[in-house]
């Protein structure tokens, strides 16, 4: 079933661009957003002693948390530009969706794959080095549960946007981005804490 490509927002459908509109929208929403992405900072100060002791780990927080934000906004672009044409369906049996998905995964498994070994170069010449299988393993695990995470937000916040009327465009890359800074660095952890 194909959802239509703008809801009923009593004149002002998703289509509609305007300055106020916009602000009375993200205001709001970048505040809530903010202090939950000062949340991510409280989470890995807490998790001081993990990194410290391995200290290759450090290398891998910014990048982990980036991609998994990148790869959520390329997905939520993707869900909103099939919403403007009116092709997007949040059926399960939505092929479409399900290929954009794998392709997202795809990606995901070769670009953490890559930034595991780039950490192990990186670490072995400026920190204490660690094992390439346990570096490895430890970024592409996270890496694939982050971009699975990032993919469910996506869809999540993409449809609660059409459910209120709001143009995703603005809404969905703002939020997933967020989300999985703090997500990143919760997974990176708690599958470092399980390898090692």
């Amino acid at each position: 079933m194909t959802e239509p490509a703008a809801a009923d927002t009593g004149g002002e459908g998703l289509g509609t661009w305007r300055t106020r509109t916009i602000v009375a929208t993200m205001f709001p929403l970048l505040v809530v957003l903010s202090v939950l992405e000062m949340g991510s900072g409280y989470v890995l100060e807490s998790l001081e002693a993990t990194y410290l002791d391995n200290p290759t780990l450090l290398v891998l927080v910014p990048v982990m948390i980036g991609m998994g934000g990148n790869l959520g906004a390329i997905f939520s672009a993707r869900l909103s530009t099939r919403l403007h044409l009116g092709t997007l369906s949040f059926a399960p049996r939505d092929e479409a969706l399900w290929a954009n998905v794998a392709a997202i995964m795809c990606l995901a498994t070769t670009v953490f794959a890559a930034l595991g070994v780039a950490a192990w170069v990186v670490g072995r010449t400026i920190a204490s080095p660690m094992g390439f299988a346990d570096l490895v393993v430890i970024s592409l695990v996270s890496g694939l549960l982050l971009a699975a995470l990032a993919v469910c937000i996506s869809v999540a916040a993409t449809y609660l946007s059409y459910r209120r009327g709001l143009d995703p465009d603005d809404t969905t890359i703002p939020v997933v981005t967020n989300v999985c800074d703090i997500l990143g660095v919760i997974v990176l952890s708690a599958v470092a804490t399980l390898v090692l």
